[in-house]
């Protein structure tokens, strides 16, 4: 039956082309602006780590003095060097890892490099574990070399192939800042969106290259970058960024349980209640632990122009569907004739109503299929723009199936008014007009 009345709908989509033509781009237009917007946002606000997310969790404690100190305010975004300290070597979670971000100077070994300055991070063991970082050679330093200060590094599969020309590295040494580094890992491809572990870096910005021990980074004095909030007479200078009254660091715990997770909460707060105590907080205890997804939403890591595209492409596909609601209507009514005979020779309302919401479902896999065309070239524009997360638009499989899904669901949505107005005609009056 659904055969019968597929080929009903082609023969009365190609008797009036250019109406068909209309409803048709009608449908593409809307889609293809929809789309695209919709992609951008479902790459930017998407999972950075699917399957390990929920069990991530950024510590929050407020160490600063009471100065513009209000009740109920966020803790700051980052901890001090003293707090991330206690908190890492306290272990009260599964993993934890204390970091910050840098740029190091690179010396390569290969008389046809120059040196240049290129993106780390400096951060602790388990950073690699706890993030599911791939490694293509090697292995992530141990705990033990943290402790040792040890001259190890991690470098990307980009640094890989442009210095040592994508062979297994592991062994080799890196020069930095004068200092010799052995090669201990080469993380493979790896590219979270956003790079949720530092907000305070471009979000949708590349990866670091280099991966040092924050220990070690600190002993051959490393600069750090990023944001470095202060309070009090401390200052913000590198020389004493360990015992300054600032945040600057990064802290992230992974809990696997829901009972660690309240436990960890707890402990925060005993911790905060013990630094008052000994005089170091000035504030009453406010700790919180959001979870990944939490921290994203937060600090709103999407950019508002890209939920005001998506808004206003949304209402664009609204404007197209009124749009072809009417050129249906105006099509379906003008087929009274032959609607009113097909009634007469015994075709029920159930039936007209289906032949013509097949006839719609039609119209929309050509308008899902030249919206998605568009939907690629509007996806094509984005990336030449100059955003950070220009390079992320791409459409996924399952975007894929969105989009005909959304064109044919829209358009049997706007073929009901005309194909139920299409259905009330009085066949007998049909016929004696006729």
């Amino acid at each position: 039956m659904l055969g019968y009345y597929f080929d009903l709908a082609l023969r009365s989509l190609r008797r009036n082309k250019m109406l068909t033509a209309l409803m048709v781009v009608a449908i593409a237009l809307g889609i293809g602006a929809s789309m695209t917007t919709l992609t951008v946002l479902h790459v930017l606000s998407g999972d950075p780590l699917p399957g390990t997310s929920s069990t991530l969790f950024y510590p929050q404690v407020d160490p600063r003095d009471m100065d513009g100190y209000e009740e109920g305010k966020r803790p700051p975004e980052q901890v001090s060097w003293v707090d991330g300290m206690n908190l890492l070597r306290a272990k009260r979670a599964d993993r934890q890892a204390l970091m910050t971000g840098g740029a190091v100077p690179v010396q390569p070994a290969q008389s046809n490099i120059d040196p240049f300055f290129s993106d780390a991070r400096y951060t602790s063991s388990d950073f690699f574990p706890m993030f599911k970082v791939p490694f293509l050679y090697g292995r992530p330093w141990s705990e033990s070399e943290d402790g040792a200060k040890a001259r190890v590094v991690v470098i990307s599969r980009t640094l890989n192939e442009k210095l040592f020309g994508g062979k297994d590295s592991v062994g080799q040494t890196l020069r930095m800042k004068d200092t010799a580094f052995q090669v201990v890992g080469v993380i493979d491809l790896w590219r979270p969106s956003p790079r949720f572990y530092d907000l305070n870096m471009d979000s949708y910005g590349s990866l670091e290259d280099v991966f040092v021990p924050l220990s070690t980074a600190r002993d051959v004095h490393f600069e750090h970058s990023g944001s470095t909030d202060c309070w009090g007479t401390g200052g913000g200078d590198e020389e004493h960024a360990e015992t300054s009254p600032c945040v600057w660091l990064q802290f992230w715990v992974q809990l696997n349980d829901t009972g660690k997770v309240a436990a960890y909460r707890d402990y925060l707060v005993h911790y905060s209640q013990e630094q008052k105590a000994l005089g170091r907080f000035q504030r009453p205890p406010n700790a919180q632990l959001p979870g990944l997804m939490e921290w994203l939403d937060i600090n709103k890591v999407v950019p508002g122009d890209v939920r005001l595209q998506t808004w206003l492409a949304l209402g664009f596909l609204l404007v197209c569907l009124v749009n072809t609601v009417g050129l249906m209507l105006a099509k379906f009514l003008r087929r009274s004739g032959e609607l009113g005979v097909r009634r007469a020779l015994g075709a029920s309302k159930r039936e007209v109503f289906a032949q013509l919401l097949v006839e719609s479902g039609v119209i929309g896999l050509a308008g899902g299929f030249f919206g998605l065309l568009l939907a690629f070239v509007g996806l094509w524009l984005v990336r030449k723009q100059p955003s950070s997360y220009a390079a992320l638009a791409h459409m996924s499989s399952g975007m894929l199936l969105v989009t005909f899904l959304l064109a044919v669901g829209a358009t049997l949505l706007a073929g009901l008014l005309p194909a139920w107005r299409a259905c009330q005609i009085t066949p007998a009056l049909q016929l004696k007009s006729q």
